[in-house]
């Protein structure tokens, strides 16, 4: 177990380190940020000076390098646009991001195992095919659509809930919440649904198509010819499971959540990180979007790091095959 875990580690870091290269590679040709910095009536004496001041006119990879050793310790220099830390100005904004993503997993672990479950074990009914069906939707239709969709009907036409914003909001001592207010978890229905459509139907898709082929074993089989109760067979064998490749792609589909929450924070106008990059982009400022890439591997990298542990830990043939391993 600690040699899964020490070279699951040593992946990881890898997988850091490229990312950090690749992002901070790219967003070095993407425009000159002292443009953005200052106005026209800035000399051309006053932008070396900044861009000096900045350590811009080190070599790439000095650049990088203090990038890297700064973001070890949590430290991403200062924003060109906001002329403040972005380790605080994205820690203002994550709380946001992270209880949308929050929300959108649960909608769509949820419903979609129980959606999963329901359409195998009644494949033939008119129910099924209906949720079948419209589950066609969460994958057909792109996410910014959705998201219009939803706020033409519930926040236009029928005025329900909020159509922007995240409502009223409760500080926690540096966090941030929106679960505490009614105005915030309103707000919180529309963009959670539309971020956890699409990751919920791929889950249902998933849950049906394992189900199904787990009732079709030979244990499944004996399990039926010895007595047992349907429910048993269905929930204490089949499911059961059922659910482990779910936990491998349940881990993904949480990571991309929140890689993909820009567009939704972007349709509904949600103060997160997501959002905070678009504007980032649209100003040229480096840091905040190199740190935010690098915050977004490292949520990747954790997730699946959980995700390969409680996948060693559910599933006893990875263990039978380490311990074969060794063995040998």
């Amino acid at each position: 177990m600690l040699a899964f875990i020490v070279r699951r580690v040593l992946q990881s870091i890898i997988v850091m380190l490229v990312v950090a290269l690749v992002s901070f590679s790219l967003f070095n040709f993407v425009g000159d940020p002292i443009n953005n910095m200052v106005g026209q009536e800035t000399t051309q004496q006053q932008r070396e000076q900044l861009r000096e001041e900045l350590g811009l006119n080190d070599p790439f990879a000095v650049q990088f390098a203090r990038f890297v050793g700064n973001a070890v310790q949590g430290n991403f220099g200062i924003s060109y646009r906001l002329a403040r830390p972005v380790d605080v100005v994205i820690a203002e904004r994550l709380p946001a991001t992270l209880e949308l993503a929050f929300v959108s997993a649960l909608f769509a672990l949820v419903v979609g195992v129980a959606t999963g479950v329901y359409t195998a074990l009644n494949r033939s009914g008119i129910i099924s095919r209906v949720i079948m069906t419209i589950s066609l939707i969460g994958v057909s239709l792109p996410t910014f659509l959705i998201g219009i969709l939803l706020i033409w009907v519930f926040a236009v036409q029928l005025q329900w809930l909020p159509s922007f914003g995240r409502g009223d909001v409760v500080d926690l001592g540096g966090w941030r919440t929106g679960f505490l207010t009614s105005s915030g978890l309103k707000a919180l229905i529309l963009p959670a649904i539309t971020l956890g459509l699409f990751q919920l139907t791929l889950i249902m898709r998933l849950v049906r198509a394992e189900m199904l082929e787990v009732l079709r074993t030979d244990y499944i089989k004996f399990a039926r010819a010895r007595g047992l109760p349907d429910r048993a067979i269905n929930f204490g064998h089949a499911l059961k499971n059922t659910l482990v490749p779910v936990i491998t792609i349940t881990g993904l589909q949480l990571g991309s959540i929140i890689a993909f929450s820009i567009i939704t924070e972007t349709v509904f106008q949600w103060p997160g990180a997501g959002l905070l990059f678009i504007n980032a982009i649209q100003f040229v400022d480096i840091p905040l979007m190199a740190a935010y890439l690098v915050l977004i591997a490292l949520f990747f990298v954790v997730i699946n790091l959980l995700v390969d542990l409680l996948y060693y830990a559910v599933d006893p043939r990875l263990r039978f095959d380490a311990s074969t391993a060794r063995g040998h």
